[in-house]
């Protein structure tokens, strides 16, 4: 059954330097605070998965916590580029951040392949893209049965998948609904999981198309009301637009950035 505690103890427990992270979410229900903490406890050398990092993971690799990013889209949607990341790619500050690129099909392949036990997926959605030659990770495969060629990609199975969700019960079952992502496939690929949830409730009430993970598969449950701001969760929160707006200038000047990391950190900038 998963432990219910804070999200100190969770980070604390779970995250550890040089272990691969997943910190989903789909423009939905994106585990910020959870980031955050991770940001807080010093993190090093992370090798950090997400198929669309945005502001987010900015943070963590201006913060200096990653060595290493795997995905298929990064950006502030709605706004612009992530300048802590073109700045850690660019210039090697705060320190290089080695890339693995994916197609969208491709990481949700990935997922669902280490969600499945399964050594790798097998799809067309690499056919026409020169992927093959910048990413390791991608290489052709033949049918057995047909002859057509194809593109496999490993599964990936994080140390840890971190994901926010609307509730949890006191069994530590989690509920979610909305626009789900590959929330459920990262936690299922995972040998440990993390979810920061809205609230903790005695009875998970039926919900149309909602998603439910689990005790058993989730280590860690914590509840953190807002915990996915500036992003949404559906029901409780609407997405903050003027954050994402406002991160654009912070994170394009390395001191106004050091200042609001030390905010982060709670130390004075």
């Amino acid at each position: 059954m998963a432990l219910i505690g804070t999200l100190a103890e969770a980070v604390a427990e779970l995250v550890r330097d040089g272990d691969v992270v997943a910190l989903e979410g789909f423009t939905h229900l994106i585990p910020v605070a959870a980031g955050h903490e991770i940001i807080r406890q010093g993190r090093r050398d992370l090798t950090l998965v997400r198929m669309t990092p945005d502001i987010v993971y900015d943070q963590l690799i201006g913060a200096g916590c990653a060595r290493k990013l795997v995905f298929s889209w990064g950006g502030n949607p709605g706004v612009g580029s992530l300048h802590r990341f073109r700045d850690a790619v660019e210039h090697g500050w705060p320190a290089p951040l080695e890339l693995e690129e994916h197609s969208h099909a491709g990481m949700a392949n990935r997922y669902v392949a280490g969600a499945s036990g399964l050594p790798f997926a097998v799809l067309r959605g690499y056919t026409g893209t020169d992927l093959s030659r910048v990413t390791a990770n991608v290489k052709p495969i033949t049918c057995p049965f047909t002859g057509e060629r194809l593109t496999a990609v490993p599964a990936v199975n994080p140390d840890v998948s971190v994901v926010h969700a609307q509730r949890a019960d006191r069994a530590g079952n989690v509920q979610l609904w909305g626009l789900p992502g590959v929330q459920k496939e990262a936690v299922l690929a995972a040998k440990r999981s993390l979810v920061t949830v809205e609230e903790v409730v005695d009875e998970l009430e039926p919900v149309p198309g909602a998603v439910v993970l689990p005790s058993w598969v989730v280590t860690r449950v914590a509840e953190v009301p807002g915990g996915a701001h500036p992003s949404y969760a559906q029901g409780y929160s609407e997405r903050d637009n003027d954050h994402y707006a406002a991160w654009d200038a912070i994170s394009r000047d390395r001191e106004r950035f050091g200042d609001w990391l030390a905010g982060i950190r709670g130390v004075a900038p």
